[in-house]
């Protein structure tokens, strides 16, 4: 029995098997030849990510997230108790949120109570300008002093020199995940450390572009697996990926359909034809046929 399968296997290893030449040490997967043709394609047209003006940086590390992040009924509270609270609390999101083109958000805040960018002049928050604010993270204060992660005073968060960029429209997805999601961000959110966010122009083709299946197809598994089918999606990798440079209008073009794919996410309509549409678009732009 095992011989007969041995032969049948020897037999199909001949028929299927091609000659693959590796030039140098750099990580490599097994593709079929058309599979090897459209990925040449592509690499060919595209530049490196690494080349882009853009920037990928990791969210936001607290070093105590039960003191920073709250649920939005802390938030009224405090907004309740003093008025410029809100002025230092905003929404965040978690790599579990991220989903493909949206995400879901889970009512939770950060207190961003960071520590300015001496660069540009932005000092940092003055916790007593925060009374409320103030108040629930003295709750905390051992666990504050004697975090890594703090800044100027136990009571802000660590530098970030690219704290500004979660202002900006960004691309966010989970460090670690299954299903490789992307949600275009225009709204300000900040993100944990559990999300990685790229700013600079043409995020918004970005977001179509990796949520693509032609990205899926071709560079899936660029990134390595880890246990369980997850997939590592650190900025090593990212560097690495060539994507087509395209035109403002074309980046235009996108915006369009992705923020109509986003309202049509929001209000639970199918999504299915805009999709399509825009995976459509990003096959074009290769000059892909069926």
């Amino acid at each position: 029995m095992n011989n007969k399968y041995n032969s049948k296997f020897s037999v199909y290893f001949r028929q299927n098997a091609n000659l693959t030449e590796f030039k140098d040490s750099e990580s490599w997967v097994v593709l079929s030849p058309i599979e090897k043709q459209i990925k040449e394609k592509i690499e060919k047209i595209g530049t490196p990510l690494k080349d882009w003006d853009i920037r990928i940086n990791y969210g936001i590390k607290t070093g105590f997230n039960d003191a920073f992040i709250i649920d939005g009924a802390k938030r009224k509270e405090l907004i309740a108790k003093d008025p410029k609270s809100e002025d230092i609390i905003r929404p965040i999101l978690r790599g579990r949120d991220i989903k493909r083109y949206g995400y879901d958000f889970a009512d939770l805040w950060l207190i961003n109570t960071h520590n300015g960018v001496k660069e540009k002049g932005i000092k940092p928050i003055n916790i007593e300008d925060y009374p409320a604010v103030k108040k629930h993270l003295d709750q905390y204060y051992p666990q504050l002093k004697k975090r890594a992660d703090k800044g100027e005073t136990p009571y802000n968060l660590r530098n970030c020199a690219y704290m500004e960029d979660f202002s900006r429209p960004k691309v966010i997805y989970p460090n670690m995940t299954k299903f490789l999601p992307f949600v275009y961000d225009g709204k300000g959110f900040l993100t944990t450390q559990k999300c990685f966010i790229i700013t600079g122009p043409k995020v918004e083709f970005l977001t179509a572009f990796l949520n693509s299946s032609l990205f899926k197809y071709c560079f899936k598994d660029d990134f390595p697996e880890l246990q369980g089918g997850t997939r590592e999606l650190s900025k090593i990798f990212f560097d690495k990926i060539p994507v087509i440079e395209i035109s403002d209008k074309i980046n235009k073009d996108f915006e369009v359909l992705i923020l109509k794919l986003q309202d049509f996410i929001f209000a639970q309509k199918p999504t299915k034809e805009i999709e399509l549409e825009i995976d459509n678009k990003v096959f074009d732009l290769y000059s892909l046929n069926q």
